[in-house]
């Protein structure tokens, strides 16, 4: 049996993992400093090209002409088509936050192709960009220890608890490095060999 490209099933099978993708990438850069995270191998070299092509294009904030216009996409194509066969699913559909300091959202999003994405991605890190959204959530965990009596991590060997998961139970979390190792093992969870 041979599926259409166009079926319903096949879309909401890419809406969902795109949506995946991006709650995966958000909780990355919620739990580390964005500006240390490699999010390919290739990470200096789409970073490279990237600002080569694209030296003066706002990325905090993203126009979407600056993707999707004709004249923006004529631009983009061949920077894209430089990663295939570097890149796995290079072009690839992705979701891509519009404003970086804020989440993803039906106004806040936009799909590009995955190359976009990590270029546009990998410079918000490297530039300090994202890290808004990591300070926001950790002001927002520390404002909850400090409401629920303060110093939790102090006598349980070096955890924190961290609310809880989507079963319902506590998270846990050793200080120093277990908040990175969980976000990526998220990400392998979600069938991705990297973000």
């Amino acid at each position: 049996m041979e599926l259409d490209p166009q079926s319903p099933d096949i879309e909401m099978a890419w809406a969902m993992r795109a949506m995946q993708h991006a709650e995966v990438y958000y909780k990355l850069i919620s739990s580390v400093d964005p500006q240390f995270l490699k999010l390919t191998k290739v990470d200096d070299q789409i970073y490279s090209e990237f600002r080569e092509n694209f030296k003066k294009l706002r990325i905090d904030v993203l126009d979407p002409e600056d993707l999707k216009s004709e004249a923006a996409k004529e631009k983009w194509r061949p920077f894209c088509l430089k990663f295939d066969g570097i890149v796995e699913d290079f072009n690839y559909g992705t979701l891509l936050r519009l404003n970086c300091s804020q989440g993803y959202t039906e106004e806040n999003t936009i799909f590009a192709p995955r190359i976009q994405f990590f270029a546009i991605e990998i410079a918000r890190n490297r530039e300090g960009y994202n890290k808004a959204v990591y300070t926001s959530v950790q002001d927002k965990e520390e404002d909850k220890g400090a409401n629920n009596g303060g110093d939790k991590g102090a006598n349980n060997g070096g955890e924190e608890e961290k609310g809880t998961n989507r079963e319902g139970e506590k998270e846990k979390t050793n200080k120093g490095g277990e908040k990175e190792k969980e976000a990526y093992k998220e990400i392998n969870k979600s069938g991705e060999t990297a973000m």
